[in-house]
């Protein structure tokens, strides 16, 4: 018999299960391979190139960000003040060409990256709504 007010065991943070800060920065930094020079990452990377942005800057604060949104350390949030996320975009027209664009790259980095099976649909499905969240345009 189970008591009424039992505690159910949180998961680990996404960070954690996926093995920290060296698996995330392989998958960042394999995100933005593939951005660069897949044809799915076309309306990023077009985006990127019109707004002169750094690959080596965005690698780095795409890193720092995502450590603690997927819940480890907070690395952008202690350098900027803040972690949010349609904040740091709004100056950015982001349709759904980007947003696909932004989703399918990181289909293909999760996949070349090896992230577990049982990772990927849950580190997918965040992914999804955030995408969601900074959609500003039709």
């Amino acid at each position: 018999m189970h008591p009424m007010n039992s505690v159910t065991p949180r998961q680990p943070s996404l960070f954690r299960q996926l093995g920290g800060e060296a698996p995330l920065r392989r998958l960042v930094d394999t995100f933005y391979d593939i951005v660069d020079t897949h044809p799915d990452g076309a309306a990023l990377h077009r985006m990127h190139l019109e707004q002169g942005l750094d690959g080596a800057h965005l690698r780095q604060v795409q890193f720092e960000f995502m450590c603690g949104f997927l819940g480890g350390p907070r690395h952008y949030a202690e350098r900027t003040g803040h972690a949010n996320l349609r904040r740091i975009h709004e100056h950015l027209a982001i349709g759904p060409d980007e947003v696909q664009s932004w989703l399918r790259c990181m289909v293909h980095a999760i996949e070349a990256t090896g992230v577990p099976m049982d990772v990927a649909p849950r580190l997918m499905q965040t992914f999804m709504r955030a995408t969601e969240v900074l959609r500003n345009r039709d």
